[in-house]
């Protein structure tokens, strides 16, 4: 339960208007039921004007009434009727006019030794607009030559530890955009490989004839040799050779 606006003043009323218990008027307060009792023994508080619950909304009627007849019952706080105010989105960061003078030169150390921070981090650990980092980084600002790199944090416009939370997220974005770029490219090349491939299939190549010779040494001695051509028709063997008929061309012929 949510505590009560002045406790004490509002357990004065409640003891001075109402027929509630100590213990109620307590736990709704928030106190000790001792104060509570030394309270309506105007031993403390005294000349405390009471602060009435009803008017400024945390108790009803309704409610006083059902606890007055139940001394078991707990007191309730009313629901408030009153508008909440809208939450504020958080803006820029504000930087006192002493120190905006610096903003440049902050930029300017941002840029030079953490490439890696987005225009949009710098304008949001700065507080400053993207034109003007632009022009730094750039070095068309209009105040360029007296613009020297200075430590952020040593000029109060940044927090050390925002600084390098902003700096660990930058290098973590750009260590996905070089893994992913990395993986793209080994599947362009992939799919280059399958092209080509598809595009010429590979033929089977022809053995060399020294590579034949090689292999078919081994079984040479087994091969027998092959057998000489017959002469021609007509010619005579000549003598010596393995024809055995040839003798019978050189024997007289006798006349009948």
């Amino acid at each position: 339960m949510n505590h009560v606006l002045m406790p004490k003043a509002t357990a004065v009323w409640l003891i001075e208007n109402t027929a509630l218990t100590f213990d109620q008027v307590s736990e709704f307060c928030g106190l000790h039921p001792l104060e509570v009792q030394s309270i309506a023994d105007d031993e403390t508080a005294i000349g405390m004007v009471g602060f009435d619950p009803i008017a400024n909304g945390q108790l009803t009627k309704e409610e006083i009434d059902r606890c007055q007849a139940d001394p078991s019952a707990k007191l309730q706080m009313a629901e408030a009727n009153v508008p909440r105010p809208s939450t504020r989105t958080k803006g820029p960061r504000y930087t006192p006019v002493a120190k905006r003078q610096d903003k440049p030169d902050a930029i300017a150390w941002l840029v030079k030794n953490f490439p890696e921070l987005s225009d949009g981090q710098i304008g949001r650990l700065i507080g400053t607009t993207k034109p003007t980092i632009v022009a730094v980084r750039d070095r068309t600002h209009w105040n360029m030559n007296n613009i020297k790199p200075r430590d952020p944090v040593a000029l109060g416009l940044v927090d050390r530890d925002d600084l390098s939370a902003a700096i660990d997220k930058a290098r973590r974005l750009v260590e996905n955009a070089e893994k992913r770029a990395a993986k793209e490219a080994a599947k362009a090349a992939v799919a280059e490989a399958e092209a080509a491939g598809e595009a010429s299939p590979a033929t089977v190549a022809e053995p060399a004839p020294d590579a034949m010779e090689t292999a078919t040494a081994p079984f040479a001695e087994h091969i027998p040799p092959m057998a000489p051509e017959p002469e021609a028709a007509g010619e005579s063997a000549q003598p010596g050779s393995d024809n055995p008929f040839a003798a019978l061309g050189d024997l007289p012929r006798s006349d009948s």
